[in-house]
């Protein structure tokens, strides 16, 4: 079964119009390039309960497996997906966002700046990408690899453990 995936862009202007939304629409066609399906798409504003209640809705509903967004992780005062993302989460994933940075520092100091997050609520992995178009896409890439086995696990496949134990020493 594929990865059902939601695609969620917070962004004031592009939300009101002033900016053409790019990075969702990246987001959702290299989802759809990895074989996922795209379930939802949304552009909302950098406001604290509209995000939060989105995340919610997605990942209460058991209809998605993964969250993607792209916005809101640098330091301006309205970049708060972050801490949004963290009022959700349940169990925190730090392992994808520390890849993440970890690949974007080879190409920028500013990666530093990133302050996205990833973690679980209930069986669905939400991912904060950054809001520009080729950082998204780039940071994506990165994860891409170990999205299907992470679902794979939150779905509590019995074949998801397969590889991961040691073999017998008898």
């Amino acid at each position: 079964m594929p990865v059902k995936c939601a695609v969620l862009t917070i962004s004031d202007r592009s939300y009101i119009g002033q900016r053409e939304d790019a990075s969702g629409p990246l987001l959702v066609e290299k989802a759809r390039q990895a074989g996922w399906e795209v379930v939802a798409e949304k552009v909302v504003p950098d406001e604290y309960d509209t995000i939060r209640t989105t995340l919610m809705e997605w990942c209460d509903q058991g209809q998605v497996d993964l969250v993607l967004t792209t916005g809101g992780t640098g330091f301006s005062g309205r970049d708060i997906t972050p801490e949004a993302t963290q009022s959700v989460i349940q169990r925190f994933a730090p392992g994808l966002a520390e890849a993440m940075r970890q690949r974007s520092l080879e190409k920028t100091p500013h990666a530093m700046l990133s302050r996205g997050v990833a973690g679980i609520r209930s069986r669905t992995l939400i991912i904060n990408l950054p809001g520009s178009p080729k950082a998204a896409s780039e940071n994506l890439d990165v994860v891409i690899p170990v999205i299907t086995h992470a679902v794979e696990l939150l779905r509590e496949n019995p074949g998801a453990e397969q590889g991961h134990r040691f073999p017998s020493n008898k």
